[in-house]
């Protein structure tokens, strides 16, 4: 049965008078005391009511104080057992979660609950609207600006170990074989041959533990080879087929190997390893964690994509709040971020005017349709270093972006524009005699010297001028800022290093975290304003 008590509802008797004023003045100046007051109301508790029968049953644990209980776990970085014990002990989280009671009803929750929480939490994806509406409560008891923001990720790993190439297929292998062993064990007895029953041998990490470099590419074509006949011998067994591990190991050889006809023996496949440069960023890392993903530049795992407000004048402090996060694997490219983050922050009307991120993000295709969808200017430098020889930002445009002059002081003899392109040509004499002719992007044709440029060259010339001044730099030098984000954010809640597997578990894992560094900074800018007024 459903049971959520009324938050707004005050006691008659503080049941924290017994702490007396100084202990209870401490707690009310710490995290708790916005958590009870502001947080703990605004969770949406209504959005659990569908797992619980109205009115028959045993009541449920007060569903306020379980998914406070899931904030505070990921906020403090703290294992099940660890939670659930600061839940019936400590005194703060007693307080934030507004468990005055000693009873075993009030002040007790077993592991299985803790679990039955985060399983609803995650499947149903709530734990995104717990994100959304805390941080809008937070943003109104502020008055939080949103026009200036900030975008960056963060590289993460979830609770899998890295495997190289030779543990990954001898661990998928393992896995196929254990559950083939399992649920078919007539098909697994049928394969006979000792080469397979080593894999699900208990030594059998010693088998592929030891080898040696020069025996790498060998030693992967066996296994290529092993993957290959497992998949052909149960192609046609639809039971088989709709395992998970038939699968992974499906998506392993398509990621790891390569299949090509035997000329010498017709009807015949010969089955390698592919080499390491061919094998795609978004392959199979662990059998454990099929949804990681790899990065060259930070390695095997997941990122998260973070957006920030932040305040430039440092004469009025105000709350910086994460606004937008989002968790994917670390194949994917920042690039494809910024809109997302942008379309979901104006659904919430929290859309930014002006939006900082490094370079990755800042593609001429992503700062046009920011502008044009959202009105959000993004400021980031453009990638690449400038040519060594004349660009369009040399060249003076008019109103109209027609070339009125080349750097070196000529006028073009006509300017037109015949369908999405410009076309300006300069005269011949002008050009032959030019002394920076070998730096000029201008090509001879016919009696004239020609520049075509389009529209997309305009505008990356405009912000490469926009580059240089001293405007851009003041205002850039703020993106910085959300480095110290990203440290903050694991040290006080660890989020680079999860207890979790899974893409979904480690979305909520991260948002979670990213929500009580949200509360964290909240208490810490009262204290902060506390301290600035007793001054």
């Amino acid at each position: 049965m459903f049971h959520a008590k009324d938050n707004k509802q005050g006691y008659i008797f503080d049941p924290f008078e017994y702490l007396g004023p100084k202990r209870l003045s401490e707690l009310k100046n710490s995290w708790a005391e916005i958590f009870r007051s502001e947080i703990l109301p605004a969770l949406p508790v209504e959005s659990l009511r569908k797992y619980y029968h109205d009115k028959n049953g045993r009541p449920s644990k007060e569903m306020y104080s379980m998914l406070g209980l899931m904030i505070l776990q990921q906020m403090h970085d703290l294992t099940d057992e660890k939670a659930v014990g600061d839940f019936m002990f400590d005194t703060r989280w007693r307080y934030a979660l507004d468990v005055p009671g000693d009873s075993d009803r009030e002040a007790y929750v077993s592991l299985k609950s803790l679990w039955s929480i985060r399983k609803h939490l995650t499947e149903d994806g709530l734990y995104v609207e717990m994100f959304e509406q805390v941080t809008k409560k937070l943003a109104e008891v502020f008055k939080v600006d949103f026009d200036k923001q900030r975008l960056d990720s963060v590289h993460i790993q979830s609770n899998m170990r890295h495997l190289g190439r030779i543990a990954l297929f001898s661990r998928t292998i393992k896995k196929f074989l254990l559950n083939l062993k399992r649920q078919h064990r007539t098909h697994y007895d049928q394969l006979g041959s000792a080469r397979f029953k080593s894999y699900v041998n208990k030594n059998e990490e010693m088998l592929f533990s030891a080898v040696k470099p020069s025996e790498t590419v060998k030693t992967l074509s066996l296994l290529a080879e092993d993957t290959h006949f497992l998949l052909r011998q149960f192609s046609s067994n639809e039971k088989v087929k709709s395992m998970s591990s038939f699968q992974l190991l499906s998506r392993l050889f398509k990621d790891q190997c390569t299949s090509v006809d035997d000329l010498e023996n017709k009807g015949k496949k010969i089955i390698t390893a592919k080499p390491n440069h061919e094998v795609p960023s978004d392959s199979l890392q662990n059998p454990s964690d099929e949804d990681a993903g790899y990065s060259g530049h930070k390695g095997q795992g997941y990122q998260v994509q973070v957006m920030e407000t932040y305040s430039g004048n440092t004469d009025k402090k105000q709350l910086s709040l994460i606004t937008h996060i989002e968790v994917e694997s670390a194949d994917k490219h920042d690039a494809n971020a910024l809109l997302p983050a942008l379309r979901n922050t104006d659904k919430r009307d929290m859309s930014p005017k002006e939006l900082l991120a490094d370079s990755l993000y800042g593609s001429d295709d992503n700062v046009t349709k920011a502008k044009q969808d959202y009105q959000t200017d993004v400021l980031a430098p453009l990638m690449g270093a400038k040519s060594k020889g004349f660009d369009l930002e040399q060249f003076t445009l008019d109103s109209n972006n027609k070339i009125t002059l080349c750097p070196q002081g000529n006028k073009p003899g006509s300017v037109k524009k015949p369908k999405d392109r410009f076309i300006a040509k300069f005269s011949r004499s002008d050009c032959s005699s030019c002394p920076q002719l070998a730096n000029c992007p201008v090509t001879k044709y016919k009696k004239a010297y020609t520049y075509y440029y389009d529209q997309k060259m305009i505008s990356i010339s405009k912000r490469r001028q926009n580059e240089d001044t001293a405007s851009f730099r003041n205002v850039y030098r703020y993106r910085a800022g959300i480095e110290a984000t990203m440290s903050q954010f694991d040290r006080l809640t660890g989020v680079k290093h999860l207890r979790v597997r899974g893409l979904k578990a480690v979305s909520c894992a991260a948002t979670l975290k990213a929500l009580g560094l949200n509360i964290l900074r909240s208490a810490r800018f009262i204290y902060d304003q506390k301290v600035a007024f007793a001054a």
